[in-house]
C-alpha cells in the first residue's frame, strides 16, 4: 500500500487543520495580549492553505 499524490495531499490537509486549530486555541486561551491575534491570524492562514491542498486533490 503506497501513498499516491492524493493521499499525501489528504494527510497534509489533515495535519494543517490540526495545527491551525491548535494555533487558534493558543491565541484564544493562552495569550491574552496582542500575540493572541497573531496566533489566530496564522491559524486562519493554515486553514486557507489546507483549503488549497484540499482543492488540489485529484487535479495534481
Amino acid at each position: 500500500m503506497g501513498m499516491n499524490k492524493n493521499t499525501v495531499l489528504a494527510w497534509a490537509t489533515f495535519i494543517m487543520i490540526v495545527v491551525g486549530c491548535a494555533l487558534i486555541l493558543l491565541g484564544a486561551f493562552r495569550y491574552d495580549d496582542v500575540a493572541g491575534y497573531g496566533f489566530a491570524a496564522v491559524g486562519i492562514g493554515f486553514f486557507a492553505i489546507a483549503w488549497v491542498f484540499n482543492a488540489l486533490k485529484g487535479r495534481v
